[in-house]
């Protein structure tokens, strides 16, 4: 059974940082395709991060130049690394996993396997 836990989200000011991390259970991490998704209240979850089995990364231009997404390994993990956070970014985060080590889209419908969430509230 795979489990992705999320966890790191929590309440900042605008300019700070925070890092998300997900663990994945029952699933190695770094054979696939690895998301990071977000939505806010009212909006459509957007897909901001990837990376896929060779550790390439692709980025949402909202989150670009801001937003790193990596990977460890030997800790089955998937890490969110968010600086220069903005009120903008305020949602629920959400790790996601494929079943194919390759990344083309940022649709969720092409990620079989989700985490339960984790929150980051930015304040001006």
């Amino acid at each position: 059974q795979v489990q992705l836990v999320e966890s790191g989200g929590g309440s900042v000011q605008s300019g700070g940082s925070l890092r998300l991390s997900c663990p994945a259970y029952g699933y190695t991490a770094n054979n696939y395709c690895m998301g990071w998704f977000r939505q806010a209240p009212g909006n459509e979850r957007e897909g901001i991060a990837r990376i896929d089995a060779r550790g390439a990364t692709t980025y949402a231009d909202s989150v670009k130049g801001r937003f790193t997404i990596s990977r460890d390994n030997d800790k089955n993990t998937v890490y969110l690394q968010m600086s220069s956070l903005k009120p903008d970014d305020t949602a629920m985060y959400y790790c996601a996993a494929r079943v194919s080590g390759w990344c083309s889209t940022f649709s969720p419908r092409d990620f079989a396997y989700w985490g339960q969430g984790t929150q980051v509230t930015v304040s001006s």
